[in-house]
């Protein structure tokens, strides 16, 4: 019996923890929209604390920051609306989990949840999201609403888990994803090409 009693808290301890790793990596489905005729280049985790890190080399941030500011100034000769979306950990198990293994990156009220200096002059918009799924929050949809967007173009970081699930997530919602793949990083290339295999046959267009 008193095995019970020192396992129970320890079982609750894990499953709180396992539904923040579900939390984290979950896609959201919400209304299908309609028909929308406009556009939005979408910057996805472009921050300093992230910009900064050695998870990415600095030949593929150079190319990568060129291109991401390359799809600005197209957005900006076209009259796109650009929106960025900075990762703030805030639920109290994905605090927990990103202090555990992702170096307390990124935790709400930390340092470097800002947008990295390349890019601090790049949005129109800038949103918060609590997960990989940017639209998890619903924010993103209300924007994209009152903005008549129906395509989403997206740029940003990391091919494999925010940018693959938003993409996912607008999907789901009946947009138009587009991938600007020279303008999205990931720490591992096969793994990159992967996801954006992936996502190609899930209705995505990869460029």
């Amino acid at each position: 019996m008193i095995w019970l009693l020192v396992a129970a808290p320890v079982v609750a301890v894990f499953l709180w923890l396992a539904n923040g790793i579900r939390l984290i990596g979950r896609v959201s489905r919400g209304e299908r929209i309609g028909e929308r005729s406009g556009r939005a280049l979408l910057l996805i985790d472009l921050q300093a604390v992230f910009w900064a890190g050695r998870a990415y080399s600095d030949a593929s941030k150079a190319r990568a920051q060129a291109a991401v500011l390359a799809e600005v100034a197209a957005a900006r000769a076209s009259g796109t609306p650009v929106i960025a979306v900075r990762q703030e950990w805030s639920i109290p198990s994905t605090r927990v989990l990103a202090r555990l293994v992702m170096k307390g990156q990124a935790i709400a009220g930390t340092s470097g949840t800002d947008l990295a200096a390349p890019f601090k002059a790049a949005p129109d918009h800038i949103l918060i999201k609590r997960v990989q799924d940017a639209f998890e929050t619903g924010e993103l949809d209300r924007l994209l609403a009152s903005l008549n967007v129906g395509t989403l173009r997206i740029c940003g970081l990391d091919a494999c888990y925010c940018v693959a699930r938003t993409a996912q997530a607008g999907l789901a919602r009946g947009f138009q994803v587009e991938l600007a793949s020279e303008a999205i990083l990931a720490t591992d290339e096969t793994a990159r090409q992967k996801a954006f295999k992936q996502l190609a046959a899930e209705g995505a267009t990869v460029l």
